[in-house]
């Protein structure tokens, strides 16, 4: 029974040291929304089954479950399930004002509207198969696409890899590295966004539900998170790797 006993003390001490070399923390609970709070629109969110849910309604903008803490420099890894008549995101470095804000929008002054959630969103993107842009960066009530780009043809081959490596109906593995002004991306291990922009070093993450307009098919449809982590890095200078 020693014997056992200290083999089993040995492999949860080991499993605990490795998780703490690792860096990362968990984002969410699995519990309950201690640290977040809801944004933008009425969409319903749950947890169930140690994920978070987020369901559609209708006759409601885009909404977000926001974490309370700021984040900059950073390494974020989660899984989502979409349903493909969803459109969805993770907002990255984004933010949201009490009042109405305006906005340097690189050269052009942008109004905010007060509780319009705003900035980088790592795309979710199950419901234009003819697109596929999961893992894409778009720029959340700002300046629209960020990468692919839509001018020089880039988006084609971005479409052709998205289509060959997401999965409909089944988990997807997302990765996001943002350090300095390099940002990152990779869905089921692939690469998918690499690009640089400065406009925000710092802000909230947030979980999109898409509004879903005048589709009544996509009312009650779900996206599904599970094991958010996020792993802070101290400065550009140290750099993640993959």
């Amino acid at each position: 029974m020693l014997r056992y006993l200290l083999v089993f003390l040995f492999v949860a001490t080991s499993s605990a040291a490795r998780a703490q070399d690792d860096g990362f923390v968990p984002l969410f609970n699995g519990k309950d929304f201690d640290g977040w709070e809801q944004a933008g629109g009425k969409a319903l969110y749950r947890v169930e089954n140690g994920m978070v849910v987020g369901e559609s309604v209708a006759g409601t903008p885009n909404s977000f479950m926001c974490t309370k803490k700021i984040y900059g420099n950073f390494v974020l890894e989660y899984e989502f399930k979409c349903d493909n008549l969803l459109n969805s995101g993770v907002q990255i470095r984004s933010n949201v004002y009490g009042i109405e804000t305006v906005i340097d929008g690189k050269g052009k002054n942008k109004t905010i509207p007060a509780g319009r959630v705003h900035g980088y969103q790592v795309e979710i993107d199950p419901n234009k198969p003819d697109r596929m842009w999961s893992g894409g960066i778009y720029d959340e009530g700002r300046r629209g696409w960020l990468y692919p780009g839509l001018a020089g043809g880039e988006g084609e081959s971005f479409t052709k890899k998205g289509q060959a490596i997401f999965k409909p109906n089944e988990w997807n593995k997302v990765r996001v590295e943002c350090n300095g002004n390099h940002i990152r991306t990779w869905l089921n291990d692939q690469p998918r966004a690499d690009f640089e922009d400065d406009m925000t070093p710092k802000g909230i993450i947030a979980l999109q539900v898409h509004g879903i307009g005048n589709h009544p098919e996509a009312v009650g449809k779900t996206v599904m998170w599970r094991n958010l982590k996020i792993k802070e890095i101290a400065s550009a200078s140290q750099s993640a790797t993959h």
